[in-house]
């Protein structure tokens, strides 16, 4: 019979495609790792990898073991955390993915509003592109991620915390008055800076400025503090978050322009698996980022209607035919 050990060192296999590197992530040694490799693939009566010199590649089956493997994993998880969880919300471990646009500005508030709230919750927090944080929501690496919406997995569901609009942010010099709003047809699409490759407020910026030009000002920043430094500097401007512009929007360089109705912006939201059991701890989590933020999440959707039961005459359907 496999064991769970054998599916979790595989699938660390199967994902960073290195016998030392996998090894090093499962902690176990190289050997161990081989060997329950191996095992595996005796067990199941196939080749799951190919050996070669400094790489390992998936044979055909072995990439779909790979993939089946990370979903038995997941359940795994899921059932340790109904065990651990019953009764006791928002206790004991939970890993949570943010979006690099949203942590630095949303984190340091939420983050000691749920430790008063829950003190015995561990949380454990990974920053980087939703792109990433999807396949490691899948693969049950992460409980939950904050994220913009709309995602595309399948097996994932969301519900919304709060929406985000944007606003302009252009040199101190630009000539506009601050206090008022601008049309968003009015952004200048060439002077645009615009985060690296692989952000969604990128492709988010993009969607507002339809038919700009992609590679605006040649410009790709890593962050928005480094797309801040651009725009005081006179480089161009850019879409800030409405939750980033009181970090990144101090500097005496840097104006701040809003939108008319209806602004654009976008909408943030708390995304998780669909087979997790931890549902109801999500929708208190939830409630906990909104209110922390001073934000009221929509409410929920209205029940379909029911259809009126059918009346009939007093005495039943026998009185009725008697009275004629």
């Amino acid at each position: 019979m496999i064991t769970l050990k054998q599916l979790r060192y595989f699938e660390a296999l199967a994902r960073v495609r290195h016998f030392g590197r996998a090894a090093q992530e499962c902690a176990v040694t190289q050997p161990a790792l081989s060997m329950q490799i191996r095992d595996l693939e005796a067990r199941l009566g196939v080749d799951l990898v190919e050996r070669r010199p400094g790489e390992v590649v998936l044979t055909p089956i072995g990439a779909e073991v790979a993939r089946r493997a990370e979903s038995v994993l997941a359940e795994a998880r899921d059932i340790v955390d109904v065990a651990r969880h019953h009764g006791r919300p928002l206790t004991g471990r939970l890993g949570l993915g943010v979006i690099p646009t949203l942590a630095p500005y949303v984190l340091p508030t939420v983050l000691p509003a749920l430790q008063r709230r829950h003190p015995d919750l561990s949380v454990e927090l990974r920053e980087t592109q939703t792109r990433h944080l999807m396949d490691e929501l899948g693969r049950g690496m992460l409980d939950a991620a904050m994220v913009a919406l709309p995602v595309d997995p399948p097996d994932v569901e969301t519900m919304v915390l709060f929406e985000d609009p944007f606003v302009l942010a252009v040199p101190a010099d630009d000539p506009r008055p601050a206090d008022g709003p601008i049309e968003a047809a009015s952004i200048e699409r060439d002077r645009l800076i615009l985060l690296e490759e692989g952000h969604c407020l990128r492709d988010q910026a993009l969607a507002v400025c339809a038919g700009g030009r992609r590679d605006a000002m040649g410009l790709g920043a890593t962050s928005l503090s480094t797309v801040m430094q651009l725009v005081a500097s006179g480089y161009g401007t850019t879409l800030l978050p409405q939750v980033a512009a009181d970090a990144e929007g101090h500097n005496p360089h840097i104006k701040l322009l809003s939108f008319t109705a209806p602004r654009p912006g976008r909408t943030i939201g708390l995304a998780f698996r669909k087979t997790s059991p931890r549902k109801a701890e999500f929708c208190v989590l939830a409630s906990l980022v909104c209110e922390a933020l001073g934000f009221c999440p929509p409410p929920p959707p209205a029940p379909p209607p029911q259809p009126a039961p059918a009346q009939t005459r007093q005495g039943g359907p026998e009185a009725a035919l008697q009275s004629n």
